[in-house]
């Protein structure tokens, strides 16, 4: 019997848990606000947040602009121009900071044989560049995006994006 009750007991744990962790990311923003929201602003312009916590603000832009194609979609048109696009952490905007670094150094390579060692010095010069937009602690992430949907041809800019490809890629891994 006891042995039985612990068997309960961990299995009504275990499936507790399952629930709460299979709680997808990407949902309706209810109650904590957490996940999507589209707000329609014209006959073609939508504004759509995507509000997460954690560290990932490319996972909240993903997601915001995934439900930009879904309204897309759903509204019956082909394609979005993003007109706007903003990211807020902890409820400041955050602007990408970019890092460009010119270094000059020198690699020193010993070599030895059976008798004596030889060393030389190489000048080595690298030049990184990097961009940080926040975030290493679990935080509110909100993306905004404005967007105006269209039909037909999608014009030949950086910020349209064909609904169908951006849903195809950017939609959650089911299961």
């Amino acid at each position: 019997m006891m042995k039985t009750l612990k068997l309960l007991t961990f299995s009504l744990i275990t499936l507790t848990l399952a629930a709460c962790s299979s709680q997808p990311d990407y949902r309706a923003a209810e109650g904590s606000g957490y996940g999507y929201n589209a707000t329609q602003l014209t006959d073609t312009q939508y504004r759509v947040t995507f509000k997460a916590r954690g560290s990932d603000a490319d996972k909240a832009m993903d997601y915001a602009l995934l439900r930009a194609a879904e309204v897309t979609l759903q509204n019956g048109y082909d394609w979005f121009i993003v007109t706007h696009r903003e990211t807020l952490v902890d409820n400041q905007r955050v602007e990408p900071s970019s890092a460009l670094r010119y270094n000059d150094s020198r690699d020193v390579v010993t070599r030895c044989g059976l008798v004596s060692c030889t060393t030389t010095s190489y000048p080595r010069s690298s030049f990184s560049a990097g961009v940080h937009i926040g975030g290493d602690k679990s935080q509110d992430i909100k993306s905004i995006l404005e967007i105006k949907l269209g039909k037909g041809v999608r014009p030949d800019t950086d910020a349209s994006f064909d609904a169908l490809e951006v849903r195809q890629h950017l939609s959650p891994e089911e299961g």
